[in-house]
């Protein structure tokens, strides 16, 4: 008799061939749907790519064009072709966010009769892209202003010409010579101070005077023994008074037609001293000079710095003056007063550049030069 045998495998769909085939077939269908998302992610993010760059070109453009609009650094002698809302000035103070500009020459107005708009003060504001590419306006800048309300008398610098000189501590622009002041007494001077003083002019390269003040402090023997000592130092300091207006008709002529920068310690006497200067009646006798100044002479921005009393606690000056302005002189020049300050920056000054400050070692090497070559 045949024996029943039954397989367990016999079914199609139980077999193990086919199990695994459907979890293959299974796997597929996960994969193909998993490289269905994936490609659409990227090509989502492909546009969204392709979106940025479009509009990040199109701001370069944009940026490129302004760039393109905004003329490169103009030269000195350059005469740029100006429209009626335009004027070429010189930033005469800075304060804050805005600039005091006095015009120096500007475009005619072919509907008013007063075309001159030589010596008008415009209260300005700094153009955005000026300070997007880092040009830096300074006091002392010539400028190019524009969208000029030439009634509120306010207006947006646009361009800057090409300086002559710079200085960094304080920032002023075109300076043709450094005024040091110190004072003999009250506070006293001190030996340490003005070598740092002197070392940070010396090391901008702009002709320098030095005048040290109250004079009327101290007795005959301090005096020589200090004129003495600056001169081996290479210096002839110019000794003044405000108080008694000793040495100030001297100061005046070593000023006259050129732009003047003040620097020195707070309390010597910087102010008081501008007051003096400007006030002075010799001042006026000297020739016709171009001074667009003369038609805001009155103005507010204009009128006497303040002057500040000297600490009796600490035997140091008190800042007065709290920003950089130029102030002119009837009789010909500028004076850049400054904020007070005990310790120069010496940002420009390096060990190899040092030596070069100081006049002694400088006449020293040159001797040596002359002695060698002979």
């Amino acid at each position: 008799m045949p024996i029943p045998s039954i397989s367990l495998f016999r079914h199609r769909g139980l077999t193990v061939t086919n199990l695994l085939r459907h979890a293959s077939n299974i796997q597929h269908r996960h994969l193909t749907h998993l490289t269905i998302v994936t490609a659409a992610a990227k090509h989502q993010q492909q546009k969204q790519k392709n979106y940025v760059n479009k509009n990040h070109l199109r701001a370069k453009q944009h940026t490129l064009k302004e760039y393109s609009s905004l003329a490169p650094v103009l030269s000195p002698d350059n005469k740029p072709d100006l429209t009626e809302s335009q004027a070429i000035g010189t930033v005469a103070a800075s304060q804050a966010n805005f600039m005091r500009v006095i015009v120096q020459q500007s475009e005619p107005s072919r509907t008013s009769d007063c075309n001159d708009k030589t010596g008008v003060e415009l209260l300005c504001v700094v153009r955005a892209l000026l300070k997007k590419i880092k040009r830096r306006v300074l006091v002392g800048d010539k400028v190019v202003v524009g969208s000029i309300d030439w009634v509120d008398r306010r207006g947006m610098i646009e361009n800057v010409f090409q300086r002559r000189t710079e200085i960094l501590d304080p920032p002023v622009a075109n300076v043709d010579h450094l005024l040091l002041l110190f004072s003999m007494d009250q506070p006293k001077l001190e030996p340490f101070a003005l070598t740092r003083f002197l070392v940070e002019a010396e090391s901008t390269g702009i002709p320098l005077t030095l005048a040290l003040n109250k004079v009327e402090l101290v007795d005959e023997e301090v005096l020589n023994t200090w004129k003495s000592r600056l001169h081996t130092w290479g210096y002839e300091p110019l000794f003044c008074s405000v108080e008694s207006k000793l040495g100030l008709d001297s100061l005046l002529q070593r000023l006259r037609d050129q732009t003047t920068v003040i620097v020195g310690p707070s309390g010597v006497g910087k102010s008081s001293l501008i007051n003096a200067l400007r006030s002075s009646p010799h001042a006026s006798d000297a020739a016709d000079v171009d001074n667009w100044f003369e038609p805001i002479l009155g103005s507010k921005w204009f009128e006497d710095q303040r002057v500040g009393e000297v600490s009796t606690k600490s035997g140091r000056g008190k800042h007065t003056t709290r920003h950089v302005s130029l102030l002119p002189l009837s009789g010909g020049g500028y004076l850049a007063d400054t904020p007070g300050f005990n310790q120069p920056s010496l940002l420009k000054v390096t060990k190899q550049s040092l030596a070069q400050t100081f006049p002694e070692v400088c006449a020293v090497g040159l001797l040596y030069m002359i002695h060698m070559l002979h």
